[in-house]
């Protein structure tokens, strides 16, 4: 059934929405998957706190030009789903990377970084960068490296010194 004039105005508004807020976006054919694998990729998506919207191409259009983003219209000869992510820049990437080296039908087009259009294999590489949290624990184990080392030698003088005096009484008391 035709979406009215009225639903495709929500459905832009939304997606209006989706973009203002989202840190990236990765646009995707989803064409030959099964519902029920397209479910899987939104829960799996989901679970990182990435939200998938399927649209139409004319809105999606629509919607990239009022953000001002230049488009490659070549893309959109196919259907497009297009993820975003609200907080890390990496999870839509990083996770349909995955989904589709289970699932041939997932074609990577493009992506959306800093209100820029980027291409597939730029997505694919920002998909190897690591998330924010584990560059969080990569920040805060070079913090903590010397902090550990410092101990370890403080605390050596201190076994050093502990050994010096138990042989010395040992050696006073025979």
């Amino acid at each position: 059934m035709a979406k009215t004039r009225e639903q495709k105005g929500k459905s832009l508004l939304s997606l209006d929405e989706s973009l203002e807020s989202a840190k990236s976006a990765v646009l995707i054919d989803y064409r030959g998957l099964k519902v029920k694998e397209t479910e899987e990729l939104r829960n799996l998506l989901r679970a990182k706190n990435v939200s998938m919207h399927i649209v139409k191409n004319s809105l999606v259009k629509i919607a990239l030009k009022k953000k001002g983003i230049e488009i490659d219209e070549g893309i959109f000869k196919k259907p497009v789903a297009i993820a975003f992510s609200l907080e890390d820049e990496v999870a839509p990437a990083k996770e349909i990377v995955l989904f589709a080296k289970k699932h041939e039908a997932v074609e990577i087009l493009a992506g959306i970084l800093e209100n820029k259009m980027i291409s597939a294999s730029t997505v694919t590489m920002l998909s190897r960068l690591p998330s924010k949290d584990q560059l969080r624990a990569q920040l805060v184990g070079t913090i903590a490296a010397p902090l550990n080392g410092l101990v370890n030698v403080l605390s050596g003088n201190l076994r050093g010194l502990i050994n010096v005096l138990s042989a010395y009484s040992k050696a006073k008391g025979e």
